[in-house]
C-alpha cells in the first residue's frame, strides 16, 4: 500500500471517528510498531462514574490494532502524575499519554510536555491556548446538552418540585452541568427549583451521601451530580426512595427502580482521532470538543417508570440539539442573584468560549458558589 493511500485511508477513518467499530485499519498500521499509549485515573477504574467511563474507552483502544496500552489509577492531582508519566515515557515507551483528571493540566502535563516534546499529552477537560506547547492537546464534550435532557425528565417526574444536584467542585464545567440540568427541568415547570451542594473535591463519598441526604431531608426527589463516582450518590438517593439521573456512565445496574436516564459520556470517539493522528504521524489535536451531533456524549436508556410524556420531550429536545436548531443558554438568562447574565438576543453557542468559563448559577438554582 502507498504511502498516499496509507494516508487517505487513515483520513477517511478520522472523518468517521465517531463510529463505534474499530474494524478498517490498514495492514500498514499493524505492521508498524506499536503506537504505545498511556491512560493515567484519579480514582479506580470500576468507580460506575468518571474513570469508568475513561476505562472503557482505553478498553476500546486495546483491540486497535498497532496499540499498546499501559494504564494507572488512584493517581492524585498532585506531583505524583509527574512521576506516573515519567514512568510511563522512560519504562513503558509511551509515546502518547491521557491523563484524564482536571487537576492533571496545570502545572503537572505542562511541565512534562517541556521536557518531553516528542511525547502528545491529550488532557481531558482543560482549556488548551496557542500559548500552550504543541504537543499537549484538550477534548471535551458538551455534556451539558444531556444533563439538559437529565432535567426534562426530572422536571416531568418529580412531584415536589425540588431537585438536587451533588457537585464536586464549583469549576465552570460543573456549573455548566448543574445550570443546563437546572433549565431542562424549568422548561417543564419555571416553579421547579434545583438544590446543590459542594462537596470539595472529586471523590468525597462520606460528604456526597451527607449532601444526599440532606436535599432528601429538604424535599427533593430527583437527583443528579457531577462528581467521580456516583456510586454513592445513586444508592443513598435510591435508599431513600428517591429517583436518580446518572453521570459519566450508567448507573442504572446499582439502582433500577429508580434510575430514570442518564448522562454519559462516549470518550471512545476523540481517543480514535486523537489515536490515529498519533499513528499516522499528523498534527496533535490541539482542541476537541463535540456534543450529541459528534457522538462525544450519550443518554442512558430511559428506567421503565419514565413516563411516556417525558421521553417524547426529552427526545424532541435531543433532535433539536443535533439539529443545531436549540441552545440551551439563552440570552436574556439570570443568574440565581437576579443578574442578567447573558444579554438578551445572544444565545451562547456551545463553541463560545464564554461557556468554557462559566462562574455563575442560573435562575431557580438554590445554592451558592464557594
Amino acid at each position: 500500500m502507498s504511502q498516499l493511500n496509507r494516508r487517505e485511508t487513515l483520513k477517511s477513518i478520522a472523518a468517521l471517528a465517531s463510529a463505534t467499530t474499530l474494524g478498517g485499519w490498514s495492514a500498514m498500521a499493524r505492521a508498524q510498531k506499536p503506537l504505545t499509549v498511556g491512560v493515567i485515573y484519579v480514582g479506580a477504574r470500576d468507580d460506575y462514574g468518571y474513570n469508568q467511563s475513561h476505562a472503557q474507552a482505553a478498553a476500546l483502544v486495546k483491540k486497535m490494532p498497532g496499540i499498546k496500552v499501559v494504564e494507572e489509577e488512584n493517581v492524585p492531582e498532585t506531583a505524583s502524575v509527574q512521576k506516573t508519566m515519567t514512568g510511563m515515557i522512560q519504562q513503558d515507551g509511551a509515546s502518547l499519554l491521557f491523563p484524564t483528571s482536571f487537576g492533571y493540566f496545570d502545572p503537572h502535563i505542562l511541565t512534562e510536555a517541556g521536557k518531553y516534546p516528542d511525547v502528545r499529552f491529550s488532557h481531558c477537560g482543560g482549556l488548551w491556548t496557542p500559548a500552550n506547547p504543541k504537543n499537549v492537546g484538550s477534548f471535551f464534550g458538551y455534556i451539558d446538552e444531556c444533563q439538559y435532557l437529565n432535567g426534562v425528565v426530572a422536571g416531568h417526574m418529580t412531584k415536589s418540585k425540588k431537585i438536587a444536584f451533588v457537585a464536586a467542585k464549583p469549576i465552570p464545567q460543573v456549573l455548566r452541568n448543574i445550570n443546563a440540568f437546572t433549565l431542562g427541568a424549568r422548561s417543564v415547570d419555571p416553579s421547579i427549583t434545583c438544590s446543590v451542594i459542594f462537596t470539595g473535591d472529586w471523590s468525597m463519598p462520606v460528604k456526597e451521601a451527607e449532601a444526599t441526604n440532606s436535599m432528601a431531608d429538604q424535599g427533593c426527589d430527583v437527583f443528579t451530580m457531577h462528581v467521580d463516582g456516583p456510586k454513592v450518590v445513586v444508592e443513598t438517593a435510591a435508599k431513600r426512595g428517591k429517583m436518580v439521573c446518572g453521570y459519566h456512565a450508567s448507573q442504572a445496574a446499582l439502582a433500577p427502580n429508580a434510575y430514570l436516564t442518564g448522562a454519559e459520556w462516549n470518550w471512545i470517539t476523540p481517543y480514535k482521532i486523537i489515536v490515529d493522528a498519533a499513528q499516522a504521524g499528523k498534527p496533535h489535536p490541539n482542541f476537541l470538543r463535540g456534543g450529541l451531533k459528534d457522538d462525544y456524549v450519550k443518554m442512558s436508556a430511559y428506567g421503565s417508570m419514565v413516563t411516556d410524556v417525558a421521553k417524547k420531550h426529552a427526545e424532541e429536545m435531543k433532535a433539536k440539539m443535533i439539529a443545531g436548531s436549540f441552545d440551551i443558554f439563552q440570552g436574556g438568562l439570570k443568574d440565581n442573584k437576579g443578574t442578567v447574565v447573558i444579554p438578551a438576543g445572544k444565545p451562547l453557542k456551545q463553541t463560545d468560549l464564554e461557556l468554557e468559563k462559566m462562574n455563575y448559577l442560573v435562575e431557580g438554582v438554590q445554592g451558592s458558589i464557594g
